[in-house]
């Protein structure tokens, strides 16, 4: 009789086990959970379109706390709605999401904040609630046929400069784990980016080389790889998009910038953000040194990675040019001109471009479409021309 019950008190906690562990994994709702594993990299890039970020919204948080453990502070309630509305974003609704379709994007950027809601036990566990709005948003996103790309944004930044490098290392193994097994049994619709802007960034203590800092953005990126490959599932082949130096191209194309190792071929990208930023940023855009600069930045990228048959995903592009930022001389005066300029050059290249965008600014969350019409325009002819190809 002890043998019995002992047999099945241990049948009971291995059913019990593995129903916590399939718990782990989100439910895929609209998504098919498909993997097309003959598609290349190449007609991934050309499926995903054009993209849009739905920013400064699941990325936000509060930045006057500067706790240890989790990097983020209670506001109000402390629910996902008071972090997802913090920096002036209304919560996100299906029709919002299904208008980006509807205007021509095929691929919308989720950047989200993972420690928001996290206790303040040094484990890193992300809160379950917040896991059930980054659901939500993606379900939205899949119901719509979208491309969903979700990252670690400004967290990345926030344990960079807080942990030593060793401890960053095994932070960014355990969200990554974490996030990796929830969305496990998606659609290869669902692509992991590693992170944001902050690969190449260290602690004030630190004192890296420049050599050591490329290791550093490697190991980084190497960490991410080899956690998502390693929960299986989907996760053996999904789409990856390794974070380049900052996102800076220059710095990214350089040859210390390595690529990760991976188990399976040709489901790695790269990510870079702003073709022209220099002259957005010295306020040089619409003249020729904005139009050779692009230019160079692109041959740039081609030459590193597209000609080694690897993606570049542009995961964050301009999309308002303010009257502020032209050139004396600028030869093209116009936004929407110039939008369209960068957008056509980035196609030639074969990138991804995903316009960078927050409530009412390009794109209108409450109205479901973009604002002016002439860059309405814009985006649907370089949607016709791209499907007419």
């Amino acid at each position: 009789m002890k043998k019995i019950t002992s047999v099945f008190m241990a049948l009971i906690v291995m059913v019990c086990l593995a129903f916590s562990a399939c718990a782990k994994s989100a439910d895929t709702g609209s998504d098919s959970g498909e993997m097309r594993k003959d598609m290349t990299s190449a007609e991934f890039a050309k499926d995903m379109g054009m993209g849009i970020n739905l920013g400064n919204t699941m990325e936000a948080y509060w930045a006057a706390d500067t706790r240890k453990c989790s990097g983020a502070s209670v506001i109000g309630e402390n629910t996902p709605k008071n972090y997802e509305t913090c920096w002036g974003a209304i919560s996100t609704t299906q029709e919002c999401i299904a208008g980006m379709k509807s205007e021509g994007f095929d691929t919308v950027r989720i950047p989200v904040y993972w420690g928001n809601m996290m206790a303040e036990d040094g484990k890193f566990t992300i809160n379950e609630s917040w896991f059930k709005r980054v659901d939500e948003i993606i379900e939205y996103a899949r119901s719509a046929d979208l491309y969903v790309v979700i990252n670690v944004h400004h967290y990345d930044e926030y344990i960079i400069k807080n942990y030593s490098k060793d401890e960053a290392l095994k932070i960014m193994q355990k969200i990554w784990k974490q996030i990796a097994e929830h969305y496990k049994n998606f659609s290869d619709y669902l692509i992991f980016e590693g992170y944001n802007e902050n690969l190449g960034t260290v602690r004030e203590s630190d004192n890296f080389t420049d050599d050591e800092k490329f290791e550093y953005v490697n190991e980084m990126n190497q960490i991410f790889v080899d956690t998502v490959r390693k929960t299986g599932g989907n996760n053996k082949n999904r789409m990856l998009i390794v974070s380049g130096y900052w996102t800076n191209i220059d710095l990214t194309t350089d040859s210390r910038f390595v690529i990760p190792k991976d188990t399976v071929s040709d489901r790695i990208m790269v990510s870079v953000h702003y073709i022209d930023n220099a002259m957005y940023w010295t306020n040089k855009i619409g003249g020729k040194e904005w139009l050779d600069y692009s230019r160079a930045q692109c041959e740039l990228l081609k030459k590193a990675f597209t000609d080694k048959g690897i993606q570049v995903f542009v995961g964050e592009c301009t999309s308002i040019y303010s009257k502020d930022r032209f050139a004396e001389n600028a030869e093209h005066t116009d936004s929407t001109e110039c939008l369209g300029i960068m957008y056509d050059m980035m196609n030639e290249y074969g990138f991804i471009p995903v316009l960078w965008d927050v409530n009412q600014n390009f794109y209108s969350r409450i109205k479901c479409e973009i604002i002016y019409e002439s860059d309405r325009e814009l985006i649907r002819s370089l949607k016709d021309n791209a499907e007419s190809k």
